[in-house]
């Protein structure tokens, strides 16, 4: 008899509880934010591994871990990390990824900086040859959303405001987010290198500089470990 595949639900605890031989004992921990960490924040506070502290990459993040127990540090009082966990919208053979799906890409990308290791925590979903299916989420200061829009358009992108309620999203930095979608990003590293530089840009969704060092990808055959 054939067994039912894993839902998608269940490949995210599993990576979850795959990350948690990555935590450092005695040492500060990157969160990243979102549902599959959420269920990593979850395995963390019940797993007794004592760590010095946890750095958060976002205020939902931060209220959950407080919520469980985990005590979180600001990210001016650490000068290292020594790994940094989080989840991915899409990642690509190169370990290339696209986030912000959950509005916390800016303070992530900062966060990741500072670690000395990217834990990447997926189901199989997201792994895919060539970034760009799903909407690419770009941070704007709000009054250079407009032309950041039409300089994607000229790229044969179509930008969207994000919004939520009927309201334009506001992230944790007060600023906009812009979801693009229709393109292919074949070089991340020369995409980000780009759209970084354009005025009004905070942050742009693709995280080829802060790359990750192993993915932890759930399948329907288990945890698969994937090293960049």
């Amino acid at each position: 008899m054939s067994q039912t595949p894993p839902s998608q639900d269940e490949l995210k605890t599993l990576v979850a509880h795959a990350a948690l031989k990555y935590v450092v004992p005695g040492e500060y921990l990157g969160v990243g934010t979102g549902s599959t960490v959420n269920k990593f924040i979850d395995a963390l506070a019940a797993s007794g591994v004592a760590i010095k502290g946890a750095v958060s990459s976002s205020l939902a993040s931060t209220n959950r871990m407080k919520s469980l127990g985990i005590l979180v540090i600001d990210l001016a009082l650490v000068e290292r990390i020594s790994v940094y966990i989080d989840g991915a919208d899409e990642i690509d053979p190169k370990g290339c990824m696209i986030k912000g799906g959950g509005a916390a890409l800016t303070c992530e990308k900062i966060v990741a900086a500072q670690a000395d290791k990217f834990i990447c925590i997926a189901d199989a979903s997201k792994n895919v040859a060539v970034l760009g299916a799903f909407a690419l989420p770009v941070e704007v200061i709000p009054m250079a959303a407009p032309e950041i829009t039409r300089r994607f358009k000229a790229m044969g992108a179509v930008a969207v405001l994000r919004s939520v309620n009927g309201q334009t999203l506001v992230t944790d930095n007060g600023q906009y987010l812009l979801d693009v979608k229709g393109l292919q990003i074949a070089d991340a590293w020369s995409f980000e290198n780009t759209v970084s530089q354009w005025p009004g840009v905070v942050t742009v969704g693709v995280f080829a500089h802060q790359h990750a060092h192993v993915c932890l990808l759930g399948t329907a055959q288990g945890v698969q470990t994937i090293v960049y």
